[in-house]
């Protein structure tokens, strides 16, 4: 897996050169070394970065590299990118010394109820130490989010 940390500052991706680029969306701007956003993971299907809001104490978006719309016009055969998204989260946490993850909360907000129309996963921990509007914001079963594992569920259920 590529990192950031690790590897030497990159050249902005010429958008003309991205399969999939959408030029007015900030989070295509970050993974492309376009806005100055410390990249905590980059390769060529996920990119992880910090939340500039974060909601938690470690507080991470992590993103297809290409544009891909919201959550809700997934369908079936995003299964792999969605399960790929948690992994990398997953992995995230770990580089980062959390290790129970079962005080972690992995989740995407359901149109319209986001702010960037660029498919992310909020991947927030520990949950016991969000603060109330956080726990508000990020709730589960609420009308304005969706945990990883539901939506994999409505995916999985689709024809």
């Amino acid at each position: 897996m590529a990192s950031s940390d690790s590897a030497p500052a990159a050249e902005p991706v010429p958008p003309e050169q991205s399969d999939t680029y959408d030029k007015k969306c900030i989070f295509c701007k970050i993974v492309n070394r376009e806005v100055d956003t410390e990249l905590l993971h980059r390769d060529e299907e996920i990119s992880c970065f910090k939340d500039i809001r974060p909601g938690a104490p470690h507080h991470y978006l992590v993103v297809p590299t290409k544009h891909v719309g919201n959550c809700k016009s997934l369908r079936k055969e995003h299964i792999p990118l969605v399960e790929k998204l948690v992994e990398t989260g997953k992995d995230i946490l770990q580089k980062n010394d959390v290790t129970d993850l079962s005080d972690v909360r992995f989740g995407f907000h359901w149109p319209p109820f986001h702010s960037v129309v660029h498919l992310h996963l909020h991947v927030l921990a520990p949950v016991s130490q969000m603060g109330f509007m956080s726990r508000l914001i990020f709730r589960p079963g609420s009308y304005w989010f969706i945990t990883a594992e539901q939506l994999l569920q409505r995916l999985n259920s689709m024809d």
